[in-house]
Parts: C-alpha cells; sequence; structure tokens
C-alpha cells in the first residue's frame, strides 16, 4: 500500500485516530480503514504499537484508583476558568426564562 492514495486513510489521519481506534470508539468503516492503513504502513504500525503500550501501561498502573474528590473539583474549576477565559458569555433573563450564549472570543477582543 502506497500511504495517501485516493480513497485510503492518510498516515496523519490514521495517527490522529490512534486513541479512538483502541478505545473502539470510531464507527466500524473508519475502524477498517485505520486497520488496513495499519496493515500496509510499517511507520504507522509502528507509532501504534507505542501508543498501544502506553495505553496498556496506564490501565496497569491507574486502574481501580479513584481520584480524591478535592482534585476533582480543582480540576473542574480550572477546566472552567480556562474555558471562560476563552469565551465571550451573555445571558439574557426573561420571561421564558434565561438563556446563555457562549461564543469563542474572536482575536480582536
Amino acid at each position: 500500500m502506497i500511504c495517501g492514495e485516493p480513497n485510503e486513510a492518510s498516515c496523519e489521519d490514521v495517527l490522529a485516530e490512534v486513541w479512538l481506534f483502541l478505545d473502539n470508539e470510531c464507527d466500524q468503516q473508519r475502524r477498517d480503514a485505520v486497520q488496513k492503513h495499519l496493515d500496509g504502513c510499517g511507520t504507522c504500525l509502528e507509532h501504534f504499537g507505542i501508543e498501544e503500550h502506553i495505553k496498556a501501561l496506564l490501565h496497569r498502573k491507574c486502574s481501580g484508583e479513584h481520584a480524591p474528590t478535592e482534585l476533582k473539583e480543582r480540576l473542574r474549576a480550572s477546566i472552567r476558568e480556562a474555558v471562560l477565559s476563552q469565551a465571550d458569555i451573555t445571558v439574557e433573563r426573561g420571561p421564558e426564562g434565561t438563556s446563555v450564549e457562549v461564543r469563542k472570543k474572536t482575536s480582536a477582543e
């Protein structure tokens, strides 16, 4: 197989989807395309193997453990703050209730 042939998954596409493939989070058609590419591309197959080993290692070392509640709350607050700092938020209150619009800030803001 020659990478980048028409109707074939490109190396870039395959490598971008390695974790989705490993987690079975893509549809069967996409899985088949990624698998076909991996079967014919040694470079991508090698990269896939590394990612597969990392996933297995993470599973062995981290499975069954749960993050403390305080850590989860700090992470949520940090994520919320990061998202809000990059957003333009409009809150409107009216007779039908409250509506919230969130848009990504433009670079001019």
